[in-house]
C-alpha cells in the first residue's frame, strides 16, 4: 500500500522544507560578486564578529558555508544577499538597540 502525504498550501505561509521565492534571487545576487568582494565580506564581518557583533556572526559564518560550497538554508541566505546588498556595515551595536521589535518565529 502507498502512502500519499498531501500537503496543504496556505496563502502567506511556507511549507516545511520549500524554500522562499526570493532565495534563488538572493544566491544569484551573491554568485554575481567575485571572490575579492566576497573575501572583502567576509573579512569585514569576521573582524565584527569577533567583538560579539551578532550580525556579523551570522553573516560571516553564513559566507564562509557559501564561499566552502556548503548548503545554507534560505534565512541565512536571504539575511546575507540583503546585507550585503544594502551596504550595511557590521558595527558594534548598543545593547538597547540590537533587539527586533517584531516576533520572528521559526515556524512560520
Amino acid at each position: 500500500m502507498l502512502d500519499c502525504i498531501v500537503m496543504e498550501i496556505k496563502p502567506g505561509f511556507l511549507n516545511v522544507g520549500e524554500a522562499h521565492p526570493a532565495a534563488s534571487n538572493a544566491m544569484e545576487y551573491i554568485a554575481s560578486l567575485d571572490w575579492a568582494e566576497l573575501s572583502k565580506w567576509q573579512e569585514s564581518f569576521s573582524s565584527c564578529a569577533i567583538d560579539g557583533n551578532r550580525l556579523a556572526e551570522i553573516c560571516s559564518e553564513t559566507l564562509r558555508r557559501l564561499m566552502a560550497k556548503q548548503p545554507v538554508s534560505d534565512r541565512y541566505l536571504l539575511g546575507l544577499a540583503w546585507t550585503i546588498q544594502h551596504g550595511v556595515k557590521p558595527r558594534r551595536l548598543r545593547k538597547d538597540k540590537g533587539k527586533s521589535k517584531v516576533k520572528v518565529s521559526d515556524t512560520e
